[in-house]
């Protein structure tokens, strides 16, 4: 059998994580996560909010197995599902409406097309008053760029050229286009932000 797989990254940024998510969401809820990778964040955000039921996901079935096994016994979490926000197969399940969205460090690793996907599918599934939540590093107006997101950047863009830290500018346009809007902005160590956005018209 393999070793299960870790990340170090989340190991390090999973408390300051959830000590936001306490502050964000309601006392209880339904949540998916997308780009669920090894299953680290889902595992600790479910065993730290149990009132909460979470979905991971992911676009590739090769990490179900570290999902799984990180999750092992935590009875608010479901089995990993299939996600490629580019096809959003759940859009015509009718179930399929969350309180949250959790999404961490995709929009830079990934094609542009994803992050459009990801606003316009966030639209469609989230409850009324639901909430979507984007973390990692984004390029901000007026805000001078850290020299480790700059070198992340290129380190990201000679790996795939379609990659690359976001302009939060762009990807609020996007948002504003799928209906919603930036409610909540807050700094992160590591220069990362954890933004949420919520409908347009929700009150």
């Amino acid at each position: 059998m393999a070793p299960v797989r870790y990340s170090p990254a989340a190991d390090r940024n999973k408390q300051p994580i959830l000590d936001t998510l306490r502050r964000v969401l309601p006392d209880r809820g339904k949540a998916l996560e997308i780009a669920s990778g090894t299953g680290q964040h889902v595992a600790w955000f479910a065993q730290n909010l149990p009132q909460w039921n979470w979905q991971p996901s992911d676009a590739y079935v090769d990490g179900f197995s570290d999902i799984a096994l990180h999750t092992q016994g935590l009875h608010n979490v479901h089995g990993p599902r299939v996600l490629d926000v580019l096809k959003w197969p759940w859009l015509d399940d009718v179930d399929a409406k969350f309180d949250a969205i959790y999404c961490a460090n995709m929009i830079h690793i990934s094609p542009w097309a994803t992050t459009k996907a990801l606003m316009q599918g966030a639209g469609q599934i989230l409850s009324l008053h639901g909430i979507l939540i984007t973390y990692g590093p984004y390029l901000e107006r007026d805000v001078p760029t850290s020299e480790g997101n700059q070198q992340f950047d290129t380190s990201l863009r000679a790996q795939n050229p379609a990659w690359g830290i976001r302009r939060l500018e762009d990807v609020e346009k996007e948002a504003v286009e799928a209906g919603l809007r930036l409610a909540q902005r807050m700094t992160m160590p590591a220069n990362n932000l954890l933004l949420v956005w919520t409908f347009s018209a929700a009150v």
